[in-house]
């Protein structure tokens, strides 16, 4: 019993260690570098001849990248001729983008009206309710349709609630909650105090703000901005929007920024008179739509190409981004970290501030620099999204291809794969 005990314990130790010692043989830690997916652009020579992987002459007994499908292009490793991993090589788009770096003034349309808060009506001295609090409807609920009708402004939710308070009916609205959508009912009560009906609810159907342009693509009319999604102010959730429009905007001020306390830009825009174009989307990367004229940058006025996840390096790099006015101006940073995802990230970089100028006038990044490009090597690899608080030289930035992707722009080729033959 024990000499089997002995056995099964001697071979649970050798397994221990085989499995421990694997990561540290090279053809284990060639396997696992090897991507799954290489891009290349159409400047880059066939994939027979591109370099899958960085390789020693000793790696390269190891596993062998020469077997390549003739139809699709696709890269097989193999190790003593047993094939082991696939790389699938597909070819991008050449695509260059007018940098952007201005300042602009964004307004929101709510898709339907949000609730921001709850509120009690004085029916009398002795009884106060707040009847959309009674109905279980709570803040950041979206009020989408009211009796039917859709809601859009809160003007158009205070006719409904007056015609049903006029009518002692009770009103039936269809209410968005995170990804589910319900019913709820409620009777308005009337206000003593002012005579009107209401339904004890805090509500907002606009947003505006200041941000920052990230790329103007000329072929579509398409743009990227800010870098990150448009919340609102009290609920912090996403604002699903009805409609939008980017306005050109004018930085009035700076205020620095501190340990623990963000700076911010101050800029004034006309939401009648300043308009550029249209808001289509907001989402976690950026505020989209299309611009009614083309946008210019004299710096790089025939564009610049995109640069991808995988060619960005750590070490200097610059942004551009308004300070006064209407001046755009490039400023020196530093890729401090680089972390490509084969999916979607809005936190893809670290980037530090250390451009003597812009540390003066702002302490580093502040609120209203986000989206502000990111230029390396020639070519735009992202746009600046937060900055850390604590630290505020330094902050976030998202790879470009995944602000392209969320602007509607497609990367790669038509024909995903490529043709060898051809």
């Amino acid at each position: 019993m024990f000499r089997q005990f002995k056995i099964k314990y001697i071979c649970g130790s050798v397994l221990l260690l085989l499995m421990l010692a694997l990561p540290l043989f090279s053809p284990f830690q060639e396997y696992i570098s090897i991507p799954t997916e290489l891009r290349i652009s159409t400047s880059q020579s066939s994939p027979e001849t591109s370099q899958v992987w960085s390789q020693s002459d000793e790696t390269r007994t190891a596993f062998s990248s020469e077997n390549v499908d003739p139809t699709t292009s696709d890269v097989y490793h193999e190790f003593a001729g047993i094939p082991l991993k696939k790389t699938d090589v597909r070819e991008m788009k050449d695509i260059h983008l007018i940098p952007g770096g201005h300042s602009v003034g964004v307004q929101l349309q709510t898709k339907g009206v949000l609730v921001v808060g709850h509120h009690l009506v004085n029916e009398n001295k002795e009884e106060s309710t707040s009847p959309g609090e009674q109905s279980d409807i709570q803040v950041g609920d979206i009020l989408l349709k009211g009796n039917g009708k859709e809601l859009n402004s809160m003007e158009e939710l205070s006719d409904i609630v007056k015609s049903s308070g006029d009518q002692n009916e009770s009103v039936k609205f269809k209410v968005k909650r995170g990804e589910e959508t319900f019913e709820a009912s409620l009777t308005p009560s009337l206000n003593k105090q002012d005579g009107q009906y209401q339904i004890g609810l805090y509500v907002r159907d606009s947003a505006a703000g200041i941000g920052t342009m990230s790329f103007y693509h000329p072929e579509s009319g398409k743009y990227g901005a800010l870098g990150h999604v448009i919340a609102d102010m009290d609920t912090r959730q996403p604002i699903e929007i009805n409609e939008g429009t980017i306005v050109e905007s004018n930085v009035t001020s700076i205020e620095k920024g501190n340990q623990g306390v963000p700076g911010e830009k101050k800029a004034e825009f006309s939401l009648r008179d300043d308009r550029i174009g249209t808001i289509t989307k907001n989402s976690s990367f950026g505020i989209f739509g299309k611009l009614d004229e083309d946008m210019e940058n004299e710096k790089y006025s025939n564009g610049l190409p995109v640069g991808y996840s995988e060619e960005v390096k750590e070490g200097p790099a610059k942004i551009l981004t308004v300070l006064e006015g209407e001046k755009l101006q490039e400023f020196d940073v530093e890729i401090v970290s680089n972390m490509p995802k084969d999916e979607p990230v809005t936190k893809g970089m670290v980037v530090k501030v250390t451009d003597p100028e812009l540390l003066e006038k702002t302490g580093g990044i502040v609120q209203g620099m986000s989206g502000s490009p990111i230029i390396q090597d020639g070519k735009i690899i992202g746009a600046v999204t937060h900055v850390f608080v604590n630290d505020p030289t330094s902050g976030y930035g998202v790879h470009i291809e995944w602000m392209l992707k969320e602007a509607g722009i497609d990367i790669y080729k038509k024909e995903e794969k490529l043709n060898k033959a051809g």
